[in-house]
């Protein structure tokens, strides 16, 4: 969430931001409910310190014996007075709360001002796709061929995008799970956590998700709450601090885990309807970062290389490339996607999105630090980014690695985890 009072001294930037982002937002609502707020804290301090003036009248005329009866009804008045406020005040303040919750994040200076996708600078590229001499095959195809993913029958258990991994298929999957945790914990630096799957609506708005994208989410309502499925581990890593102040010495803490993620993907009909790129449900490993504002743009750079790292031991192409405004997540300040080739499609796909949001969920989640033992509290800037999704993962490792006889070579990294098998033979 934006400081309101930024947004109230800054109205033409953040409309600009929003034109920039090709979204909109109640700034007139806003900056109504803002100064009404404003009108109704002065008239209530005014209200007060008269009554405060007034009660201290009436506790010398009490003492002189006098009569303080008009002096109470009067007072009387202005309690309901401030009653009344107060209500209206409860009122602007959950109203405005509303409104800024929907605003998107500022985006940093060094984002590109783009429309869509298509306006996405390229940044760099690892590896060069391989040269095919015989017909590519899709991840699918390769999944039903070599017996290890099964889309019918998991179809059948839960409708369309679910998918059931089998034998080397679900050992393929828990070993890239265990190598993206291992390098990421052991030479990254990150703590590995499990969290998790359901969390509370206030969780989810903590990190930007709800309310603006309630559409996306699985709810599951229990006879005491409502909960929701997470779509990420980010929502619960960096939740884990929320309402708490660090110390300056805390930061920066870096957070990995391993969780399925629940997507309803709403808006994507028709996109990616076969195979492992869109899927209600699949596994990934989540990077998070909290640090002091003045590094959080360097730890991004270093959290989008560890992503690119999965990928360079595992030698598959990718490129990296910088939202533009118009592309640009809701709570984002600045994004690199890691992007990997996909040969039966012939080109990029996005594999990690790594995001500095700023204090933009601190906000939202109440987690600060503080500088010394009488620094004042200041918020977080928090990061995200996959590292890797791991479903996709697999579907780039079958296509850049099948074989003429349709077979698919284990990427060298992974034959330990494979339990020292080298390749995934064709079902006979």
């Amino acid at each position: 969430m934006l400081d309101m009072k930024f947004v109230r001294e800054n109205i033409e930037a953040v409309q600009a931001n929003l034109d920039n982002r090709h979204t909109k937002g109640d700034l007139d609502t806003f900056v109504k409910l803002y100064d009404e707020r404003k009108e109704i804290i002065l008239e209530v301090e005014e209200l007060k310190a008269l009554r405060n003036k007034v009660t201290e009248e009436i506790s010398q005329l009490k003492r002189n014996k006098e009569n303080a009866d008009d002096k109470i009804a009067e007072m009387k008045k202005v309690g309901d007075k401030i009653y009344e406020l107060d209500r209206r005040a409860r009122e602007v303040e959950e109203g405005l709360r509303n409104v800024a919750l929907m605003l998107p994040n500022m985006v940093d200076a060094s984002v590109p001002v783009g429309a869509d996708e298509e306006d996405n600078p390229e940044n760099r590229k690892w590896g060069e796709p391989r040269q095919f001499d015989f017909p590519i095959q899709a991840h699918w195809d390769l999944g039903e061929s070599l017996d290890i993913l099964d889309f019918e029958r998991a179809g059948k258990l839960s409708g369309a995008r679910f998918t059931i991994y089998k034998g080397m298929g679900a050992r393929l999957e828990r070993a890239l799970i265990n190598f993206m945790l291992d390098l990421h914990v052991d030479k990254h630096g990150y703590t590995e956590m499990m969290t998790p799957y359901m969390v509370t609506g206030e969780t989810l708005t903590a990190t930007g998700q709800l309310p603006k994208f309630a559409e996306d989410m699985y709810q599951v309502t229990g006879d005491d709450a409502d909960y929701y499925l997470i779509p990420t581990a980010e929502v619960t890593l960096t939740n884990y601090y929320r309402d708490e102040i660090l110390s300056e010495e805390d930061l920066p803490k870096y957070f990995t885990a391993h969780t399925a993620c629940f997507r309803a993907e709403a808006g994507s009909a028709g996109r990616d309807t076969r195979g492992l790129i869109r899927q209600h449900q699949f596994n990934k490993v989540e990077m998070v970062k909290l640090a002091k504002p003045e590094d959080s743009f360097k730890e991004l750079e270093a959290l989008t290389d560890n992503a690119e790292e999965v990928l360079r031991l595992l030698e598959l192409p990718h490129r990296v490339i910088t939202l533009c405004t118009g592309d640009i997540g809701f709570g984002s300040a600045k994004t690199y996607d890691v992007e990997v080739w996909m040969p039966a499609q012939d080109k990029y796909r996005e594999i990690s999105s790594c995001s500095n949001m700023t204090n933009f969920q601190a906000r939202r989640g109440n987690l600060k630090f503080r500088r010394g033992p009488k620094g004042k509290p200041e918020f977080v800037h928090t990061l995200n980014g996959s590292g890797l999704a791991v479903g996709r993962t697999v579907a780039a490792i079958l296509e850049n690695n099948q074989q003429a006889d349709g077979s698919v070579r284990i990427p060298q990294v992974l034959v330990p985890y494979m339990g020292g098998a080298e390749v995934i033979k064709p079902a006979k």
